[in-house]
């Protein structure tokens, strides 16, 4: 048994590994800048959590103390300005940290670095890739090109263009070659190495058993999914920016997560060798292959079983404060919208409106008012509205919920959302259940905290649509409430 480290628990990868390692019988630290986004996850009861951050050399010397292996699955994903260098710093920061604390070794997923011109992003992957091996903890990196599973940012992105575009209009990067990997095969690979006795230093390509162009994966979807034949027909001067905001528009993956995994797909991303399987064997019945990979995921997703999605990582930009509790808070101003109503329903089935807010149900007030403010959103750079939910019924602490990030679940009393949308403040929205007087009600909280001026102008600039939007929820959350027969969760 080995005592390992995931940073990046909150996110895609490192949500699925932990328990996978925990599975292995193996003992699990959990790392995260926001542990309280941990709370709710199923298995985070079998571990202990550690708050640090990556660039913090105390924090981070402390949260490796006593481990064995650790998992390094931090990177940013749609970042601007300064990424590759906060990258740098970070796994600079760590790799020292881990050599203080006497790690046995450091394991980093990484991206396939092909011969041709790097992208930004797969630059930066391929030197924080580099720092690792020239540590002093022996690295083992794991190197894959597309990732193929329920929830994945690639999946994502692949599913909606196959299923919305029956004729596309497509950039030439459709017919460069890759080949993609199952999570499930990402996954038994990182779980292996916490047991892998050898001292291994050195870098290791893993893809899964078929080489497609990304036109391939597109016809292998619709396929599987049962969609009719697509036609796709390539337009060279779409270019990585033109092509990711065309993906932005397509997809609920934003444009500034879209860019990064559209300028990948610009270089072959192929397997150079699979030494790996001198370590970690193949299994009996081979590697997944791509046919496969989406038959599991799309099983996944119709039986609302997705673990972890693309959204579960924070998104940078993105507001992270923690709404302000004092009601005399010295930190300036805050606009509060507060509205309540009596509902003709037990506790429980306005409950379960609350929770199965956003995504498919909606926010039960003016729909064309919801998607219009997601689709300007978008247009400045921001996640949208179609980010949609991870679960159908539930949610849990750091769930995405289409703009929105939940930052609190009191279940049958509070469900508290924090705005990642983009706004010249932070803002939060607050909707809880009570009992008084032998009646249920229903109180809705719409707060905003304005940075400078413009966040004033645009406080009193939206009011009128706040009263209108805002105005109607509580009748329609309290109308549905009311319809719906509360059955046990």
């Amino acid at each position: 048994m080995a005592r390992c480290l995931v940073t990046g628990a909150t996110g895609y990868i490192g949500g699925r590994l932990a328990p996978e390692l925990l599975a292995a019988g193996h003992e699990v630290r959990c790392m995260a800048r926001s542990p309280e986004r941990l709370r709710d996850l199923p298995w985070v009861a079998r571990t202990s959590v550690v708050k640090a951050d990556a660039t913090d050399p105390g924090q981070t010397r402390e949260a490796l103390d006593g481990i064995d292996v650790a998992y390094y699955l931090i990177h940013t994903m749609g970042g601007a300005g300064q990424f590759a260098e906060n990258d740098r710093r970070a796994a600079e920061t760590f790799a020292a940290a881990a050599g203080q604390a006497g790690v046995r070794r450091i394991v980093y997923l990484g991206g396939l670095v092909p011969r041709e011109r790097l992208s930004p992003h797969l630059r930066s992957r391929a030197e924080v890739g580099e720092i690792f091996l020239r540590a002093v903890v022996p690295a083992v990196v794991l190197r894959a090109a597309v990732v193929i599973g329920s929830g994945s940012a690639s999946f994502e992105m692949l599913r909606y263009l196959t299923e919305r575009l029956p004729v596309m209009t497509t950039p030439r990067w459709v017919h460069t070659r890759t080949q993609p990997i199952a999570v499930r095969d990402v996954l038994r690979y990182l779980t292996a190495w916490a047991s892998v006795p050898d001292e291994v230093n050195r870098a290791f390509d893993i893809g899964g058993p078929d080489v497609l162009t990304y036109a391939d994966m597109m016809h292998g979807y619709a396929s599987v999914a049962g969609l009719p034949h697509r036609a796709i027909i390539p337009v060279r001067v779409l270019t990585p920016r033109l092509s990711s905001l065309w993906v932005g528009l397509v997809t609920p993956v934003p444009s500034g997560i879209a860019r990064p995994l559209v300028e990948s797909l610009r270089n072959e991303g192929i397997c150079g060798e699979h030494d790996i399987s001198r370590y970690v064997p193949d299994p009996e019945d081979g590697l997944i292959g791509f046919r496969e990979a989406v038959s599991l995921a799309l099983k996944k997703i119709k039986e609302a079983d997705v673990a972890t999605r693309w959204s579960s990582a924070s998104v940078s930009g993105t507001p992270s404060d923690p709404l302000p509790t004092d009601p005399d808070w010295a930190g300036g101003s805050l606009y509060i919208d507060c509205r309540s109503l009596r509902v003709d329903a037990d506790p429980e089935a306005l409950w379960q409106v609350i929770e199965g807010i956003g995504g498919h149900n909606g926010w039960y007030s003016l729909p064309v008012a919801w998607h219009l403010r997601g689709l300007l959103d978008r247009l400045f750079g921001g996640v949208g509205l179609r980010r949609g939910r991870r679960d159908a019924n539930r949610l849990r602490v750091g769930d995405a919920l289409d703009f929105w990030r939940v930052e609190e679940v009191l279940p049958g009393r509070l469900l508290r959302l924090r705005a990642e949308m983009r706004l010249p403040g932070l803002a939060w929205l607050e909707l809880s259940v009570s009992r008084s007087g032998g009646g249920t009600f229903y109180r809705q909280r719409a707060i905003f905290h304005p940075h400078g001026l413009l966040g004033h102008l645009y406080w009193w600039a939206i009011r009128p649509f706040h009263d209108l939007i805002f105005g109607r929820m509580p009748v329609n959350v309290a109308a549905a409430a009311a319809r719906r027969k509360a059955v046990p969760a």
